[in-house]
């Protein structure tokens, strides 16, 4: 069980909440010159890194409000929840951001039954 911080309720168990894919993604000004390809980009297209990342996330079975986290996608482990409207947090702030020499996450491949 993964409990999630709401910043309006507090703290929750998982299946209360919804995620909404990267967070920080910016709308094209002018959605009606993009091309198809360029507006298929926008829609579908997404950063999927292993490792620490921006995420929108929705109190979907509670509040209902839109929020953002920083989760590391390796471990599951949300390292800090933040309003919309509030200024992101720099990713260099958190650990686990180093990279081994074959550019994995230095905390492993998410087989936690190896002890290092």
């Amino acid at each position: 069980m993964i409990l999630i911080k709401c910043p309006y309720c507090g703290e929750r168990d998982q299946s209360e909440f919804s995620n909404g894919g990267e967070a920080h993604v910016i709308r094209p000004k002018n959605p009606g010159s993009l091309s198809d390809k360029d507006w298929g980009e926008y829609v579908f297209y997404r950063n999927n890194p292993k490792g620490i990342f921006y995420e929108r996330w929705v109190h979907s079975h509670g509040c209902k409000k839109w929020f953002n986290a920083v989760r590391n996608t390796s471990t599951d482990q949300i390292l800090r929840v933040y309003k919309v409207n509030e200024k992101r947090p720099d990713l260099s702030d958190f650990k686990n951001t180093l990279k081994s020499p074959s550019g994995e996450p230095l905390v492993g491949s998410g087989n936690f039954a190896v002890k290092k």
